[in-house]
């Protein structure tokens, strides 16, 4: 008979956790580029609701993947970045895209 696994300390199923969500590597893939407003991020990413993107921002700013900062001009805006957490997808979104290329 299989052992069951305790997958509360393993590192993919918390990698997963994170970014198993819908749109999250579109999220990352749009902001390895450099920094992006809400209104680009919904422009890019298509097919997603303001109320998901909203939601997945907060839970991505939340696990430290990315920061947004709130410039105080007129009309004001928000700007999405990725932190150094967030700068180590990279390599994950590469590879994805690689793959998924083939």
């Amino acid at each position: 008979m299989k052992e069951s696994k305790n997958h509360q300390n393993c590192p993919v199923a918390k990698a997963l956790e994170i970014l198993g969500g819908k749109h999250t590597f579109l999220i990352v893939r749009d902001l390895l580029e450099g920094p992006r407003r809400y209104g680009e991020l919904l422009e890019s990413i298509g097919e997603i609701s303001t109320k998901t993107l909203a939601e997945r921002l907060v839970f991505l700013e939340e696990e430290g993947i990315i920061t947004k900062k709130t410039f105080q001009e007129m009309p004001p805006h928000v700007e999405y970045r990725l932190t150094k957490k967030g700068e180590g997808l990279g390599d994950i979104i590469a590879a994805l895209k690689k793959w998924g290329g083939e």
